[in-house]
């Protein structure tokens, strides 16, 4: 096999190497963001991707070794990158569609397990397949670069190290680079732009610019503009703000009574302000009831947590009722604390540590009154967060008549929920514990303490209120509360099942509220149900 001329260069080959392990970890990464916002970034998503791209890559391995073993001819390799990256660059174009068309069709036609298979079917449709091609550059450039097996060992091991090296920058410049900077989509094409020069760049050397990277040219420059877009709510209209963190999709609303952050694109509110400052409606007024029970207004000041600060919102509405409070705050993402300030009416004097919640308590030596815990969204529950021994460092970490209270957010009716998992392990570490559900919701809170007195003192705190409306409220709550009988089940450091007991919920929850639209599916099909819809 004669090669062209830029290949006589064996270190053009290892540069195709490396890059190509690179984009293969960057669209890794941009495909649990892709994702994220719609399926949440847990752990039983990351399983689905890194097993799908695991499949794409071994299935690429072998075609691409048969394919060179066949037909050594570098143009079918370097044409397939051409491929990979236009279809890697039209991901911005119809990724996200595709997964709300994917979504659709599965919340109808799936009882169970719906997060597992709409993230696979997901994953399948948009990601194996440039994967695939990706996955056929080593075995085609070790045909291309050993020429005797005197040095095939050292040859294969270059290649190998150029690949490592490759996907190693390419795991931390999305993350702390790129998407952060300018986003999912434009991290996405960014790397389909690295593969597609580097195909050109041995077409024109090796004199055969034709149709092939032409086309993929003009491609890649449509999708360049047409999916230059980091909206994964592209539906919605007069966003205050949408990008990303680190950590998080963000997407700050304005409504006519209110702003609101949410971390999903589809559902859930995580932070909410109140124009004309008054109670939200939501789990935040429910977690009121803490400070009433930890005796608020017998004290001179009360010292209050809040793990999983978000924009602050328990936080200003306690300032707002409670003056006498010293609140700090805890979040892990930096950004959201930004949005904090800007959009939410986060004061000033209120501190917010960017810091994990069980890593400050384990670094923190002062006691608090107060420590509210609200770090759980959908089917994200850090499990270093809901464990036996995050509540016992919480309890270390509480005056003698303090008070935890914990905003559990995917109640589920069935036995061994998310729900009943926490609070068995709660109960086990505190000796008094009491839930209340939160109407109209699927938010229960809870309430733990060391001392057998917070529902007494509840009760003494109310009757000091001098605001009619947040009495009024209280006394709901205090309707509302049951003593918790523990089922004796825990979660611990080794083992906290929180995805798979999460999604048992979500399963429950889609199912409540789709079963009527399912039926009509069931009787008329598509037809009948988009009838129901006009």
């Amino acid at each position: 096999m004669k090669k062209a001329h830029i290949l006589q260069n064996r270190t053009y080959l290892y540069l195709t190497e490396f890059f190509a392990g690179m984009s293969v970890m960057a669209v890794e990464l941009g495909a649990s963001r892709l994702l994220a916002p719609y399926f949440s970034s847990s752990q039983i998503v990351w399983t689905i991707i890194i097993g799908t791209i695991m499949i794409a890559m071994a299935l690429g391995n072998i075609y691409g070794g048969r394919s060179a073993d066949q037909n050594p001819d570098p143009d079918r390799l370097y044409t397939r990158l051409v491929v990979a990256a236009v279809w890697i660059a039209a991901i911005p174009v119809a990724g996200r569609p595709v997964i709300l068309g994917i979504s659709a069709l599965l919340i109808f036609s799936v009882n169970s397990g719906y997060l597992i298979w709409a993230a696979f079917a997901a994953c399948m449709v948009i990601f194996v397949f440039p994967l695939f091609l990706l996955g056929t550059v080593t075995p085609s450039l070790v045909k291309y670069t050993v020429d005797s097996l005197e040095d095939s060992g050292r040859t294969v091991g270059l290649l190998n190290a150029f690949n490592t090296i490759g996907s190693i920058i390419g795991t931390f410049l999305p993350t702390f680079v790129t998407i952060p900077a300018v986003g999912t989509s434009a991290t996405f094409l960014i790397f389909a732009g690295i593969l597609l020069l580097l195909s050109v760049i041995y077409f024109i050397s090796a004199r055969k610019i034709g149709a092939k990277p032409v086309i993929g040219m003009i491609l890649f420059v449509l999708c360049c503009l047409f999916g230059f877009n980091n909206s994964s709510a592209f539906w919605e209209t007069g966003l205050l703000y949408e990008g990303e963190s680190v950590y998080n999709y963000l997407q700050v609303k304005e409504k006519e009574d209110s702003v609101i952050l949410s971390t999903n694109v589809l559902f859930g509110v995580q932070s909410i302000l109140k124009k004309d400052d008054s109670l939200t409606g939501m789990y935040y007024d429910y977690a009121m009831a803490a400070p009433f029970m930890a005796g608020v207004y017998e004290k001179e000041t009360m010292d209050v947590l809040v793990l999983g600060m978000g924009t602050g919102t328990f936080a200003v509405q306690c300032r707002r009722y409670f003056p006498n409070m010293a609140i700090e705050g805890v979040e892990i993402d930096e950004k959201i604390t930004g949005l904090a300030r800007k959009y939410f009416d986060l004061p000033a004097d209120i501190p917010v540590s960017t810091y994990d919640g069980r890593a400050f308590l384990q670094a923190a030596d002062q006691t608090y009154d107060v420590i509210m815990v609200d770090a759980y969204q959908d089917i994200t529950i850090p499990f270093q967060m809901s464990s036996e021994e995050f509540f016992t460092m919480v309890k270390n970490h509480l005056a003698d008549d303090g008070v935890l209270v914990v905003n559990m957010n995917m109640r589920g009716s069935k036995e061994g929920s998310i729900t009943q998992y926490l609070a068995d392990t709660i109960a086990g570490v505190f000796q008094t514990v009491y839930t209340v559900d939160v109407p109209g919701s699927t938010n229960r809170e809870l309430f733990a303490s060391a001392s057998l007195e917070i529902r007494d003192a509840m009760y003494d705190n109310m009757a000091l209120t001098s605001d009619y409306g947040l009495a009024d409220l209280m006394e709901q709550v205090a309707e509302g509360l049951v003593p918790y009988q523990s089922g004796g089940r825990r979660m611990t450091d080794d083992q906290a099942p929180v995805e798979l007991l999460g999604m048992r919920v979500i399963d429950e929850l889609i199912g409540d509220e789709v079963r009527y639209y399912r039926d009509i599916y069931d009787r008329g099909g598509i037809r009948g149900l988009l009838n129901e819809i006009r």
